[in-house]
């Protein structure tokens, strides 16, 4: 299939043949009661119209935002943009970008009832008609953004290594991109890549895990953290016999605009949480295996300090150590943690 012809099949999927979340035919779409329930005391406000239209499979909305520009990459009708609206406060700036003009329209329609809703003198939500793989086109300039965020949307991009290097991009130093969406545990066979019922359903573009981590090393980011992830149940009959041999997860995805290391390191590092972040003052959580309890010292390898020290994480940290003395690798994986994720919500 073409890039011109995918791009048209999801038009046509998302503006004509999606009327609600009820048309689709996989479990990827998180439900509310499934949210934080912060957000969900949120959703309240959100117009029905837009609520009605929401096809997300998480909820990425990263907390400390008060303030931020943040990018919402395939916003569609708007509900995680005017979510975005409420967290980042009037004096914050929220830009939706999306190519399909019947979501859109719904999202600018009830641009003012949000903003009145809200109390603000006037609405902090933009909506660009316009490509993820070419942001600049949407006159987002380099580094003017504090955060990114999607919502099960890029793995419908065929130019998966352009919009992660737009992303990039646009990201200021210490930036973050915080994303939900559709992976595989292998390739998707061509034949079914080109299937546009498979496409729409965020099944036939979702990414290989390995193929993401190549992916976002040559656009920079050589550490990525899942926050939480979930299985993907296959609903339609039909779809479950061209492509039920594929695992689906749904993941949550958090990475910064950061100059890393490609493997975790100890340099003696040690990060108290203070309980200062709004909603969470009892633990912070960096990942699926950084759970950090508010006052208790953890140590932490190189790039998770980093994460914190150099974003805007920092400023609810004590952070102790440097990079002064090197103590060989650091075991950062999730093992010790994997009771607690495993419960954890989707979203």
């Amino acid at each position: 299939m073409s890039d011109q012809r995918s791009i048209a099949e999801v038009r046509r999927y998302y503006g004509e043949v999606l009327q609600s979340s009820t048309d689709l035919k996989t479990g990827a779409c998180c439900p509310p009661e499934a949210m934080p329930a912060p957000l969900r005391r949120l959703l309240d406000d959100v117009h029905p119209a837009i609520k009605d239209r929401f096809y997300g499979c998480g909820s990425p909305l990263p907390p400390a935002l008060e303030g931020m520009t943040v990018l919402d990459l395939g916003c569609g009708s708007g509900r995680d943009a005017y979510l975005l609206s409420r967290l980042v406060g009037q004096h914050g700036h929220v830009i939706g970008v999306d190519m399909t003009a019947e979501q859109l329209d719904v999202a600018r329609t009830h641009q003012q009832w949000h903003a009145d809703r809200y109390g603000y003198a006037a609405s902090n939500v933009r909506f660009v008609d316009g490509y993820i793989e070419d942001l600049s086109a949407c006159g987002i300039a380099d580094a003017s953004v504090d955060v990114v965020v999607s919502n099960c949307v890029l793995n419908l991009s065929s130019e998966k290594t352009g919009v992660f290097a737009e992303i990039m991009r646009v990201l200021k130093p210490g930036g973050e991109l915080y994303f939900s969406d559709v992976f595989a545990d292998r390739r998707i066979p061509a034949l079914l890549r080109r299937d546009p019922v498979l496409l729409g359903e965020c099944l036939a573009g979702a990414i290989y895990q390995e193929d993401f981590r190549r992916l976002m090393a040559r656009a920079g980011c050589a550490d990525t953290r899942i926050v939480s992830s979930h299985p993907v149940p296959l609903l339609d009959e039909e779809i479950t016999a061209k492509i039920g041999m594929v695992g689906f997860t749904s993941m949550t995805i958090r990475a910064f605009k950061l100059d890393l290391e490609d493997r975790c390191e100890d340099y003696g590092q040690i990060a108290t949480y203070r309980g200062s972040i709004p909603n969470l003052p009892h633990a912070f959580d960096l990942d699926d295996h950084h759970h950090f309890e508010t006052g208790r010292p953890l140590r932490v390898c190189g790039n998770s300090f980093d994460m914190l020290a150099a974003t805007r994480y920092g400023a609810h940290f004590e952070l102790v150590g440097s990079k002064q003395t090197h103590f060989g690798l650091f075991d950062c994986s999730p093992a010790s943690a994997t009771l607690r994720s495993a419960a954890a919500s989707c979203c």
